[in-house]
């Protein structure tokens, strides 16, 4: 169990940093990394990194996939890590 609490952490940070590094790729008009990317980020296991990213770096907010979609995917995690634990 500690080896999966780690690893999340790890992808959170990881998930974290790539919403502000696509945060800053947006406002100077560089390639930009894909929605789809971001999301695939969330689901797997960096949905806190995504929407601390969101809330932090003002990015993707008022995208309804990400808007909505990042906290359904934090529920479930959240529920399946509920469940592994008790």
């Amino acid at each position: 169990m500690e080896t999966l609490l780690y690893c999340l952490c790890v992808v959170n940070a990881v998930t974290f940093i790539v919403y502000g590094i696509d945060k800053f790729k947006a406002k100077r008009e560089l390639w930009r990394i894909s929605e789809a990317t971001l999301l695939a980020f969330a689901v797997a296991g960096g949905s806190l990194g995504a929407w601390l990213g969101m809330k932090v770096w003002h990015h993707k907010t008022l995208h309804w996939k990400f808007r909505y979609g990042v906290p359904a995917i934090m529920a479930v995690q959240i529920a399946i890590l509920l469940y592994m634990l008790y």
